[in-house]
């Protein structure tokens, strides 16, 4: 069963849903967005030896191509859902957490 996260990217008013389904040594991943830069990176055959690190990583390339902001939380969600694919986070421990989040404390 492939993984499908969302991601609600609220500063820029997008909420974006991405799905991934590990296939060989690849994990095919499609992004539903109403952004146009990210639709310019919505379907992505990652190679799973490509995600280990975050200078050297496809994903990250991509984001870097299409433009994306620094703070776009795209990038981190393809890469979530690269982890769960491979077995590196479970996927049980992250439905149970529901969300990963950032608060605005000082602001």
């Amino acid at each position: 069963m492939p993984t499908t996260v969302t991601v609600n990217s609220s500063i820029c008013g997008f909420t974006h849903r991405i799905t991934g389904k590990l296939e060989g040594k690849n994990i095919v991943v499609d992004i539903e967005s109403p952004c146009g830069k990210i639709k310019s990176m919505s379907h992505m055959e990652i190679p799973m030896m490509e995600t280990m690190d975050i200078k050297d990583n496809y994903v990250m390339d991509r984001a870097q191509k299409a433009q994306c902001t620094p703070i776009c939380l795209v990038p981190s969600g393809v890469l979530h859902v690269c982890r769960m694919e491979t077995g590196m986070l479970s996927k049980s421990l992250s439905k149970k957490n529901e969300r990963v989040s950032i608060e605005f404390n000082e602001v």
